[in-house]
């Protein structure tokens, strides 16, 4: 496999180029360091890769990078470079979402046509649909999103399978279901959650704490993305999920645990965009990928919190 992983610098896809790597893969790695979180964090989610003899980093944008020679003698494309975050995808910033996540794929896509490609696997997300789906959500469910940042990401997943029926690019995407472990972005629930709960800081809930996620350790979705490209069948889209559906109110009793100190809990109004329930159906996955998650909730979250402790350290040092 001589894989492209776009977004290699992030908190998904730098996990996903080092699963490849040890699987024997040559990796190029691509990413933009956009300014949504600190590009230190970054540059250390990048430390172990660019040792690695068969690792080649680009910094650049899908937009502006050379394709045609980026795609040279590349088999597989793990297109995980999107704008995050559900709450800033709002008002003015939207245009980052359009840029990122739907013209960036476009081009991705336009520049694989006619290659000799074995997979495409783009990264798409829970956010797609919305809070109207059963539970548990099933991939031929009737999609609404409910914030802009869930819009963009679906458009990108019709994007691909245009792509598959129109030009036999072998695309497929993965959903997603709140992605948590070592190298979370700042921005994202547990991430603050165990900051403020090791420093005894007042914790910021959004909502009564009730509503409930499918949580997934970030190693279990980079196994599922290095299988995707093996395995999963083009023009299908595949549910990531943990198996982990809990409330976050349960989520904030296991912090406490593993902590060992009480939290400060400060509750605020629901945000626009967040979701209230989300739980995958992974049987499609099972089926194609062999998907099953190893991770259970509490050993990825003492995963992520030593993880954070020993980043702590480093910015103290």
């Amino acid at each position: 496999m001589k894989a492209l992983v776009t977004g290699c610098a992030g908190f998904i896809g730098s996990h996903l180029s080092e699963h490849l790597l040890r699987q024997g893969a040559e990796v190029t790695g691509l990413d933009a360091f956009t300014d949504y979180y600190p590009r230190p964090l970054k540059e250390a989610n990048l430390a172990a890769l660019t040792a690695q003899p068969r690792f080649r980093f680009v910094a650049s944008t899908i937009q502006e990078v050379d394709l045609a020679s980026l795609l040279d003698g590349v088999t597989h494309i793990f297109h995980l470079a999107a704008q995050a975050g559900v709450r800033k995808s709002w008002g003015k910033d939207f245009q980052h979402y359009t840029v990122n996540n739907i013209e960036a794929t476009q081009r991705l896509l336009e520049a694989c046509v006619g290659r000799p490609l074995e997979r495409f696997v783009y990264a798409s997300t829970s956010s797609v649909y919305g809070d109207n789906a059963p539970i548990p959500m099933k991939e031929d469910m009737r999609l609404q999103p409910v914030s802009p940042y869930g819009l963009t990401k679906l458009a990108g997943e019709h994007l691909c399978m245009l792509y598959v029926a129109n030009h036999q690019v072998p695309a497929t995407a993965l959903r997603y279901f709140t992605v948590y472990g070592p190298r979370q972005r700042p921005d994202m629930a547990f991430h603050r959650f165990l900051k403020a709960a090791h420093y005894g800081e007042p914790i910021v809930l959004y909502g009564d704490g009730e509503q409930t996620r499918d949580f997934t350790f970030v190693l279990d979705a980079a196994a599922a993305t290095a299988q995707a490209g093996r395995a999963g069948v083009p023009g299908r889209v595949y549910n990531i999920g943990g198996g982990s559906r809990v409330s976050v109110n349960h989520v904030l009793t296991l912090i406490e645990r593993l902590v060992g100190k009480p939290l400060q809990v400060r509750r605020e109004a629901p945000q626009k965009g967040d979701m209230r329930d989300t739980y995958a159906d992974t049987s499609l996955a099972q089926a194609d990928l062999g998907f099953r998650p190893q991770t259970a909730l509490e050993a990825g979250l003492a995963a992520e919190y030593a993880w954070l402790q020993t980043l702590w350290s480093d910015v103290r040092a």
